[in-house]
């Protein structure tokens, strides 16, 4: 099938096509930006194209899926998705999926070929940009998994991504969206660039730079404690506590949690971190079930203070303190002595 040259019309819809040609300007300007290669459609089949390796998003099922099926069945895929051209792997794939993976699966399920916009000599920094950027333009923010909100905010927080770059691509996108019109860049990219700051990133998400920084540290989980955050079974304040532990002892939580009903609070996950580069798996069990729940107190004995009037009326000013102790201790003496003979005779 000859390949057509689509103009977009829903970012929202992941870009949605119509047949319009577009105009030798349109063109034009498209060759101007770096990140503007070919943005023809080519229809693929879908199997021969592999999941982005590595992508924090999570797959939807259930009724909204299987609606999805259905309408691919009934009138094929209307909206191209995004992928780049890859050596062919030992699995046989391709291409690699940068946005579009439901509509991939639905394609096989469905055994419709996939409209897809092919990215050649896509770099891998500019593929997680393209896949980050891709879903933050289709969603709300605040609707994201806390584990994907994670990802978003530590890959544009991490010095792998170059400003200059994420904003060619962003007027790419928006480009394909309205062709005539390239609006400024939403998220001050420019200011962003110069301060590099968790205040300034949180400002693009109506977070503050707190916030920006607890999800950073829930990026720091393993993947499958980031299952288990978005499952909601735990707090967000425990799942930064749980990042400040090291791969092996996040392993050795999932294990045990795994392997058993217990509840995860902030006081365990507390009580786990203090005890990092200590933690055995039996150490790991005994706090997440509760068995073990403090650490050992050191016994101190509680000091009292003898007051003023009482030691005017029974010492003097010159008494040292070893006599001190004697005459308190001799008279505690006398004091316990006569109590336990009064018992005696009591009991008698």
């Amino acid at each position: 099938m000859p390949p057509l040259k689509p103009r977009i019309r829903s970012i929202d819809d992941l870009l949605g096509v119509t047949e319009t040609s577009s105009s030798k300007n349109e063109s034009k300007a498209s060759n101007q930006s770096v990140c503007d290669a070919s943005n023809e459609i080519q229809m693929l089949p879908p199997q021969i194209i592999r999941s982005f390796r590595g992508s924090p998003f999570r797959e939807y099922g259930g009724e909204r899926f299987d609606d999805l099926v259905d309408s691919v069945s009934q009138h094929g895929v209307l909206v191209p998705a995004f992928v780049r051209k890859i050596e062919p792997d030992e699995n046989g794939f391709e291409y690699e999926m940068l946005a579009g993976r439901h509509r991939q699966r639905a394609a096989i399920i469905a055994n419709r070929e996939l409209p897809c916009i092919v990215k050649e000599n896509l770099s891998d920094e500019d593929a997680w940009i393209y896949v980050i950027e891709t879903n933050v333009l289709q969603r709300s923010f605040s609707e994201m998994l806390p584990s994907e909100k994670a990802a978003v905010l530590a890959l544009r927080y991490s010095k792998m991504v170059c400003q200059g770059r994420r904003n060619d691509i962003i007027k790419e996108l928006k480009r394909l969206e309205n062709p005539d019109e390239i609006k400024g860049n939403r998220t001050g990219g420019s200011d962003f660039h110069r301060i590099k700051s968790r205040d300034a990133l949180g400002a693009e998400y109506d977070l503050t730079g707190r916030s920006v920084a607890t999800y950073l540290r829930i990026n720091e989980l393993s993947d499958a404690l980031k299952i288990r955050i978005d499952n909601g079974e735990f707090s967000i304040a425990a799942a930064v506590q749980l990042s400040y532990l090291t791969e092996q002892e996040q392993q050795m939580v999932d294990d045990v949690l795994s392997g058993s009903e217990y509840k995860v609070n902030e006081g365990k996950v507390v009580l786990l971190r203090e005890y990092t580069g200590k933690l055995t798996p039996e150490r790991t069990e005994q706090i997440l079930s509760g068995e073990f729940n403090r650490k050992p107190k050191k016994s101190t004995a509680t000091a009292f203070k003898v007051k003023p009037a009482i030691y005017k009326k029974y010492f003097t000013v010159s008494i040292s303190q070893k006599e001190f102790d004697s005459i308190v201790d001799e008279a505690l003496a006398l004091y316990f002595a006569q109590k336990e003979q009064e018992s005696e005779q009591e009991a008698g």
